[in-house]
């Protein structure tokens, strides 16, 4: 697998398992389901192998993969899903040849790419959260599970949608044949995805254990930059390698955006005080105010400010917002401290960088920060574990 293939933003995974599943490929899908210890990559993570071996995607820092690539073609032959266990918590015995000491054990399903995962990314695409149910370790036969139809089977999958409450199978129907009235199950589903995290929830059912892997797919924040300057370019590459999908938006006719930023997902020519109208400003908008104009500059900040937008960062000095409050003062226009908490100027983090693609890390830096609700500093100060810990596995009866 080559280096551009591993560090691939998770929106191009989730695009490249759609363009196989469009494809009849017969790939397999490799996801964290669980890690004791500390690991490369956190439950949730995915690497895509197709038939000759090549890999989209990363789950490790690319130790196991070699090994993953034999348990896939396993996984191929026989149809069926599997978890592999890897225990890297003792370097010195190096049990795989490796030495990685990542002082973790890392637990990995492996599943033929089918139409039971078409929902999720369908879902993804379409900007709504789900998460996706999959049993770990069921009872294969349906007696411990009442009225249950059909056996909960390893591998067995269902998906849950936030926004209603649903519960349903792959083919659309609904999952009667899942738990589903277990608060434990509903719970962690709707948390994890809303907030783009992966667990285990172990269930206690009706008597019988039930391991199911929650993986909750978030839709990508949309970040809007306001802009066409040469700074713009950098914004746009590394946010959207950081899982941001991207709209880039002029208020000059006559230049040709999409070809100008083409890692942008979206681009459009609208004029400063129709910002609103063209643009759809939800909480999950965070904004990149970078014109150089300070007409232009103002009245958007100002319809920012008024929209429900957790973050709008925008460029320049202290002073240069002082200015806009002071004309925003004299007609009449004032600001709660809600709408001020999430203004950034000067944007970005102190990095001490100068160039344009160092300032252009500052200010996606930013955006990650208060996207995963983060108060930057230095890793080495952190106690405890680098990545959150997702509080799902305990039991719970129906």
């Amino acid at each position: 697998m080559t280096g551009s293939k591993w560090s691939v933003p998770e929106t191009e995974v989730v695009q490249r398992v759609h363009e196989r599943l469009d494809a009849d490929h017969a790939d397999v899908l490799a996801t964290i389901v669980d890690v004791e210890g500390n690991a490369y990559r956190r439950p949730g993570a995915k690497m895509l192998l197709d038939e000759g071996g090549e890999g989209v995607g990363s789950i490790t820092a690319g130790c196991l993969e070699d090994d993953l690539r034999t348990v896939a073609e396993s996984v191929r032959a026989s149809g069926r899903p599997e978890v592999v266990t890897y225990d890297l918590m003792d370097d010195e015995d190096d049990v795989w040849g490796l030495g990685v000491g990542c002082n973790g054990i890392i637990e990995v399903l492996l599943e033929p790419l089918d139409e039971t995962y078409r929902p999720a990314v369908e879902a993804f695409t379409n900007g709504r959260d789900v998460a996706v149910l999959t049993v770990l370790d069921g009872d294969e036969s349906a007696e411990g599970f009442g009225k249950m139809r059909v056996p909960l089977e390893t591998g067995a999958r269902a998906y849950y949608y936030p926004d209603d409450g649903s519960f349903v199978t792959p083919d659309g129907h609904s999952a009667s044949d899942w738990p589903t009235s277990n608060a434990r199950l509903t719970e962690n589903a709707q948390s994890l995805a809303e907030r783009g995290r992966a667990g285990v929830v172990e269930l206690d059912h009706e008597g019988h254990r039930l391991s199911v892997f929650v993986d909750g797919l978030a839709a990508p924040p949309n970040l809007v930059v306001f802009g066409t300057g040469h700074d713009v370019g950098p914004v746009t590459e590394l946010a959207a390698k950081n899982d941001f999908r991207v709209t880039v938006v002029g208020f000059r006719g006559g230049v040709d955006i999409e070809a100008q930023f083409p890692d942008a997902d979206e681009t459009l020519t609208t004029s400063p005080g129709s910002v609103a109208d063209a643009l759809d400003l939800t909480e999950r908008t965070y904004a990149v105010v970078m014109t150089h104009n300070f007409i232009d500059d103002r009245l958007t900040v100002e319809t920012l400010l008024d929209s429900p937008a957790p973050y709008v960062g925008l460029m320049g000095p202290h002073e240069r917002f002082e200015e806009m409050r002071e004309r925003f003062e004299e007609e009449g226009t004032t600001f709660d401290e809600r709408a001020l908490s999430t203004l950034y100027t000067p944007i970005g983090l102190d990095l001490g960088g100068g160039s344009p693609y160092q300032i252009a890390h500052s200010i996606v830096a930013e955006l990650l920060a208060v996207s995963n609700d983060r108060h930057p500093d230095h890793l080495r100060t952190r106690e405890g574990h680098i990545h959150e810990r997702v509080a799902a596995g305990a039991s719970g009866d129906d």
